[in-house]
């Protein structure tokens, strides 16, 4: 019997899916490479790799690629703060303001423009539940939506090269106000940058540290880092404009990515080749253990597949009203860092209720299922392409559709 019918999967199928990305998306230049894997039913059912790491210089793209995996972080981080909670360090409805006391008296945008906010009292105290579901009252700066927004730009928050690290990181954010009151909207925003803060705060490691000894080193996830060192350079791929798939946005050869940041962000730091993020992902399909290695109880990884959001809303019954509508996530809950399936046929893609997922801004996807004992990575390398919210779909169309059974 072949690997792919002893996953439940038809072999031509899963050739389909190949074809697609080759055929709809590398042929027309609208990525540089495309590399997916498919685990299922204990068993690597689908790898494919193609393009180019350097579309210049014709660079074939290798297996052990490194890839920008941008906000493909944030579970990650998520992980950590449920290590720690574990531990019984941290609870989830811990006010924020117990980890960053210079947080404690943060109001909320009101009315008014930079240096003259007039501003109120939050309705509750931030929350670390908050953090890990965007509901805190923080943003992004380069949303520009609102004015806090661009008080964040101002004061130029958030990028690997803020200077300060993440303690000047927490106190420049202690000096602007909230964009709404926490667990009042769903927003975007840098909270998982200050998880990263209170994984430091509370381990007395700096973040990175903490996330090579607790979790990579123990799952074996050699290549995941912040940033790429010299003898690992060649494999790193080079990132792409969508606009113009022949100019760099970030080159390989001139990476800023080359040397450790000054920032270790926790909601889009790392850098990741597809083995590493898959193994990640099979940790918690295996309900926090791999290989023998148990990062998490059972328990607490199911918190990945379930809605965190107050009242039980969706992610588009909590936007803030004028933004945030083209996030096409609109029918799903948040969980941990991630989004959650909550009914496939409202949300009008293929999946499972409780599936967790989450992308980057190079397009990169991953997908976890645990009614289908499914995991799912894909990787490419190219910013502001209209197909970032499409290709998910697209791909959970073929994957799902090639399965001939469930899980059972």
């Amino acid at each position: 019997m072949s690997k792919a019918k002893r996953a439940g999967f038809s072999g031509e199928r899963l050739r389909l899916l190949e074809r697609v990305l080759r055929e709809d998306y590398l042929a027309t230049g609208d990525v540089p490479n495309a590399m997916i894997q498919v685990w299922r039913r204990g068993e690597l059912v689908h790898h494919s790799a193609n393009g180019f790491l350097d579309v210049e210089a014709r660079t074939t793209i290798r297996e052990d690629a490194i890839f920008r995996i941008y906000s493909m972080t944030k579970p990650i981080t998520g992980t950590a703060i449920l290590m720690l909670m574990e531990d019984g360090k941290i609870d989830l409805d811990d006010e924020v303001s117990r980890f960053i006391p210079s947080w404690k008296d943060l109001a909320v945008y009101e009315v008014g423009t930079r240096n003259a906010f007039r501003t109120k009292t939050p309705k509750r105290p931030m929350q670390i539940r908050d953090l890990l579901t965007h509901t805190s009252g923080l943003t992004y700066e380069w949303m520009n939506a609102s004015e806090v927004d661009k008080a964040y730009l101002d004061a130029g928050i958030g990028g690997r090269d803020f200077q300060g690290g993440l303690e000047g990181f927490v106190t420049a954010l202690s000096k602007i106000p909230l964009d709404f009151s926490p667990g009042e909207h769903w927003n975007y925003s840098v909270s998982m940058d200050v998880l990263a803060y209170i994984v430091q705060a509370v381990s007395g490691m700096s973040f990175s540290r903490f996330l090579s000894e607790r979790i990579f080193k123990p799952l074996g996830m050699t290549d995941t880092a912040h940033h790429c060192p010299p003898e690992k350079a060649d494999r790193l791929v080079s990132c792409y404009e969508w606009k113009d798939n022949r100019l760099a946005r970030d080159d390989r050869r001139t990476s800023m990515f080359g040397e450790p940041p000054s920032l270790e962000e926790g909601g889009a730091g790392l850098l990741s080749t597809i083995g590493d993020y898959m193994r990640f992902c099979r940790m918690l399909l295996g309900k926090g253990e791999l290989d023998g290695t148990r990062l998490l109880s059972p328990k607490s990884v199911s918190l990945f597949s379930t809605n965190m959001l107050p009242g039980g809303r969706t992610m588009g019954e909590m936007y803030v009203p004028g933004r945030s509508a083209d996030w096409r996530m609109g029918a799903d809950g948040q969980s941990i860092c991630c989004g959650v399936t909550l009914d496939p046929g409202r949300k009008g893609a293929l999946g499972s209720p409780g599936d967790f997922y989450w992308s980057g801004a190079c397009m990169t996807q991953f997908w976890v299922d645990p009614t289908e004992d499914l995991a799912v990575v894909f990787m490419t390398q190219v910013m502001g392409s209209p197909h970032h919210f499409r290709i998910p779909r697209v791909l959970r169309a073929l994957v799902y559709g090639a399965m001939t059974g469930t899980a059972g």
